[in-house]
């Protein structure tokens, strides 16, 4: 079968042919459908040797979305055919985290070696995908494939991390969305849905910005030194109640601290690199900052159900397999806008 790899540290990732994997017990062998591309394989893309994580090749993509191909011994409830979404952030399912549902949080994954797919396991940007058990995959239902992937990373990260300050954000509150790209423009259309508070968006693109305003945001800034001023200045001196920084650069991070009201929530996604800093007189009073991962499973089929309802809508440019390198370049030179998704059988 196909599949994108990324091979070698430092160069490009390369279409290749790979022997088709065949499920163990208990594993779940996906014909895939669709793909997402992210900024996350970008991240680890970009570090040296001696820091790269993951053994090489590693066949890429963590959203993933296909029908059932072929099951292991003992796997009930599936049918071949049947259309399913991946659950990325891939656990033990027996830790303390893991029992309640939170796979995102699991206490041993690395303890036991346990990597999501795209991230050290094999991923989804192939001609099939092999999961390692059936508790990982949600069912689709009749939503598009192409639209449904994104939110397997680009849906579920930012719904787990609004979840945790809806009680803020109340009527007559402000939230800012730093950073509208992938997971960005999806997390606007998720304030909007989830809340009454006035959304802010913020980017460096004219482009990124008018997208965030056709998926609803109330008000756009450009994100620069001066963008934490123009926040407080829209808030009535007032700032944010809860702060989203979907880049998690340096700047990013200092901007999202500036822009948070007393008792605000920051929440920082990105994996830019930065860090906040968090004491008396350096960010409001009783500010919390998080730094959160992915989400769970029943938030992913939260999601899902949010798509199914028409609440969001992912911004998708298509590629095929064997274009996947393409996608990864214009991604890297900040081209590509919402989402691209690979389509191994287009």
């Amino acid at each position: 079968m196909k599949a994108v790899q990324y091979r070698t540290v430092g160069a490009a990732p390369e279409v290749v042919t790979v022997p088709r994997p065949e499920p163990g017990p208990g594993q779940v062998l996906l014909k895939v459908t669709a793909a997402g591309v992210c900024h996350s394989d970008i991240a680890v893309m970009s570090r040296p040797a001696d820091a790269f994580p993951y053994p090489l090749p590693l066949t890429l993509g963590h959203e993933g979305a296909g029908t059932v191909a072929a099951l292991g011994d003992g796997v009930i409830g599936l049918d071949i055919g049947e259309p399913v979404a991946v659950y990325g952030p891939w656990g033990c399912g027996y830790c303390l985290m893991c029992a309640q549902g939170k796979e995102n949080y699991c206490l041993r994954a690395q303890e036991l070696d346990i990597r999501p797919p795209g991230l050290g396991a094999p991923g989804a940007i192939a001609e099939y995908l092999l999961v390692d058990d059936a508790r990982h995959l949600v069912p689709l239902g009749d939503l598009d494939p192409v639209a449904a992937v994104p939110l397997t990373d680009a849906g579920l990260t930012p719904y787990h991390a609004i979840k945790m300050s809806l009680p803020k954000l109340v009527p007559g509150s402000s939230a800012v969305v730093i950073g509208t790209g992938g997971l960005g423009h999806v997390a606007v259309q998720l304030l909007r849905a989830l809340s009454p508070a006035r959304v802010i968006a913020l980017d460096v693109s004219d482009e990124k910005l008018e997208l965030a305003r056709r998926v609803g945001a109330h008000e756009t800034v450009l994100s620069d030194a001066d963008a934490a001023d123009r926040v407080r200045a829209l808030t009535d001196g007032v700032g944010a109640q809860a702060v989203l920084d979907f880049v998690g650069a340096p700047p990013t991070v200092a901007t999202a601290t500036a822009c948070a009201a007393v008792e605000g929530d920051v929440t920082i996604v990105g994996i830019g690199g930065g860090s906040a800093a968090v004491g008396f007189g350096t960010i409001a009073f009783d500010a919390a900052v998080r730094a959160p991962y992915w989400g769970t499973r029943a938030e992913l089929i939260e999601v899902l159900d949010l798509a199914r309802a028409g609440a969001v809508d992912v911004h998708v440019e298509t590629y095929s397999l064997d274009d996947a390198p393409l996608a990864y370049e214009r991604l890297r030179a900040g081209r590509i806008t919402g989402r691209a998704v690979i389509l191994p059988g287009g």
